[in-house]
């Protein structure tokens, strides 16, 4: 498994849209990017989607008296809801996809 390693990306142009194509072939359009001033063949992209496998936050509950006051955590809230994700957990997984009341969430460390 290759970790920590960019590519530079390749640019397709396809009428008015500008692509940048990763390692799985899948095409991320940067047309918008490049109104902007970015220059396409700067982007760099990794290893491509589903490449890490996103932390499942099915287990999560709200008894919180068993968990340690020195493990460290990433936390999300809004409004009246909140969630905490350990950062030991994080590291294996890269991402945690979850929903606060209706609005997705990610969580990344």
């Amino acid at each position: 498994m290759l970790i920590g390693v960019a590519w530079a990306a390749e640019v397709v142009k396809d009428g008015k849209r500008i692509y940048i194509k990763d390692l799985t072939g899948e095409r991320w359009e940067v047309t918008q990017a490049v109104s902007l001033g970015f220059r396409p063949q700067a982007f760099q992209y990794g290893i491509g989607r589903y490449a890490f496998t996103p932390l499942d936050d099915s287990h999560l509950v709200e008894d919180t008296g068993g968990v340690s006051n020195r493990l460290r955590i990433i936390g999300i809230q809004s409004q009246s809801q909140a969630q905490a994700y350990a950062i030991s957990k994080l590291a294996r997984h890269e991402i945690a996809n979850t929903t606060i009341g209706s609005q997705p969430i990610a969580a990344g460390y």
